[in-house]
């Protein structure tokens, strides 16, 4: 279901709040197991490349966010959200305040479009983002679960902020580039999955904790057998040299 030529991107242009964004802190809706290992999966992923790059960041989940000093109820949940830089008081907030010191809107937020509620993640959350001064948002749908409206329902969408627009670039099966990470967005397991990738044919994954550390240990024992061998490789040539 890729985006043909003729496809057109959707701006969006919202009040900067409503009655309806209204929520409580603390309340997350309930997930699926699928849902669930989705999520874990990408929060491990971008832990991992926090870790790996250094960079001043966090990645919450279901961290609510708040944009509206005067209805401070009115904000959105991001099944992932990618702060840089963090709130200072990032681990013992229940909600980032934009209008609080050192509280900025996520860089990058994520929803994974819910079987029971599949419409919100095509409609009011958009808005939300919109409204909230979002980065970039990512709406994956493993399930196809969306409504038909708009030719929808789409594998993949990404919503990007550019001057201050916050425009649907994509809308499709992926692969997809996101501007905020320079990388790729791709599905794995049968779309079943979402991870990032330096390639937009997904061979070069961007790795999980377990992953990385998986692969710093094997790459401690490569060295440990090269350093071996040299050190063989010596010892014979001294024994050589002693006779």
């Amino acid at each position: 279901m890729d985006v043909s030529s003729d496809f057109v991107p959707l701006r969006m242009s919202v009040p900067r709040s409503r009655a309806e964004w209204e929520l409580e802190d603390g309340v997350t809706m309930p997930e699926s197991s699928r849902h669930d290992r989705i999520l874990v999966l990408l929060h491990s992923i971008f832990t991992a490349w926090i870790e790996r790059t250094g960079r001043d960041a966090s990645v919450e989940r279901n961290r609510a966010v708040r944009w509206d000093r005067s209805r401070p109820k009115v904000g959105v949940d991001p099944d992932i959200a990618l702060f840089s830089p963090p709130p200072p008081d990032v681990e013992d907030i229940i909600s980032v305040k934009t209008w609080c010191e050192g509280h900025t809107p996520p860089l990058l937020a994520i929803e994974v479009v819910s079987t029971t509620h599949p419409t919100k993640d095509y409609g009011a959350s958009p808005e939300k983002y919109a409204a909230s001064e979002t980065g970039e948002l990512w709406v994956f749908d493993p399930e196809l679960a969306g409504p038909r409206s708009a030719g929808g329902p789409f594998l993949l969408q990404l919503w990007v902020r550019s001057e201050g627009v916050f425009t649907r670039t994509y809308a499709g099966d992926g692969p997809v580039r996101s501007p905020v990470l320079d990388a790729w967005v791709v599905t794995t397991d049968r779309n079943r999955r979402l991870r990032v990738s330096d390639d937009p044919e997904g061979t070069s994954l961007w790795p999980t904790e377990a992953e990385a550390e998986r692969a710093e240990k094997e790459r401690e024992l490569r060295a440990n057998v090269v350093a071996a061998a040299r050190i063989a490789e010596l010892e014979a040539m001294l024994s050589q040299r002693g006779k």
